[in-house]
């Protein structure tokens, strides 16, 4: 097994000096050829793009964005820190970012996984990590040569991670309460115990809390973004907005919830092309290991 981890780690590595529109056209074959394999996969996707109340018409793009997304990994993980990301990247109302970010009471920033989102943290930090670092809520993968890939990506300057633990949340509330700034993708089923069910799409969905708990224990800002993918290879665009609705209080978990689903909702219906609907948002929660129990309190 350590052999073949070796060949797929080297096969990664090689992949990311292709160039992004091969990669993405690559990514594109491989969508559509997952796609075309797995019933369960498909049905699945064509079931939450209806309970979304869309036209499959206007969302059969995901197939091959899902591709893509897996495809320019190589490229974004193994990127040198060195290497700037420059015009690759341009955003889209950044001036919300420079009013958070003058009031210096921290900054909670919610993206779902549409487009590609792996790269808001880099961007991010390329442009503003000097002036307030990021910290990124993450998830260690199981197979050691992919967590020594992930972390490699995540090493950058302004760039700091957090484990989904009970300590992570910590840091990240440590980071909040001195005017820095957190990452979180909360369209993602938390473990049990660390959320509550919401309407997502119209349908109960387990939501985490902890992006609601963040913005409501620090008194931090909070904003939405979305990186959409431009076609053949083009780059990224990086939309920020401000929330539509307040954050409501930490008394109503079940409506916070609901706030940052609606809010993620928003974000999906502009780009549903390039979200990820063949994630089984609708699952039951997983049981909590023993050593991350303790809930989400500091």
């Amino acid at each position: 097994m350590s052999d073949f981890n070796a060949v797929i780690e080297s096969l990664f590595r090689a992949a990311s000096g292709l160039s992004l529109p091969l990669l993405h056209r690559l990514g594109s074959a491989l969508g559509w050829l997952t796609y075309a394999a797995s019933p369960t996969y498909r049905r699945r996707m064509r079931a939450h793009v209806a309970q979304a109340g869309l036209e499959w018409a206007h969302a059969r793009g995901a197939v091959a964005s899902t591709g893509r997304m897996l495809a320019e990994l190589p490229r974004l993980w193994c990127r040198p820190a060195d290497q700037a990301l420059g015009d690759l990247v341009r955003w889209e109302g950044v001036e919300h970012l420079e009013t958070a970010l003058s009031a210096r009471r921290g900054l909670v920033m919610l993206t779902p996984h549409l487009g590609c989102f792996e790269v808001i943290a880099q961007a991010y930090a390329e442009r503003f990590g000097a002036r307030s670092p990021i910290t990124a809520l993450y998830r260690p993968a199981r197979q050691p040569w992919l967590r020594t890939l992930v972390a490699q990506s995540r090493d950058r300057p302004g760039l700091l991670t957090a484990p989904a633990t009970l300590s992570g949340v910590r840091q990240m509330i440590r980071a909040l309460r001195q005017g820095g700034t957190v990452g979180v993708l909360p369209d993602q089923v938390p473990p049990e115990g660390m959320g509550v069910w919401a309407p997502f799409f119209g349908r109960e969905a387990y939501t985490m809390t902890l992006a609601s708990r963040l913005v409501q224990q620090t008194g931090a800002a909070w904003l939405l973004l979305r990186c959409e993918r431009l076609p053949a290879g083009q780059g990224y665009v990086i939309h920020v907005s401000a929330p539509q609705q307040p954050m409501p209080p930490a008394d109503d978990p079940v409506g916070a919830a609901t706030v940052v689903n609606q809010e993620m909702e928003r974000l999906i219906r502009a780009c549903p092309h390039q979200y990820l609907w063949a994630y089984n948002r609708y699952k039951a929660p997983r049981a909590q290991p023993a050593a991350e129990s303790g809930g989400e309190q500091p």
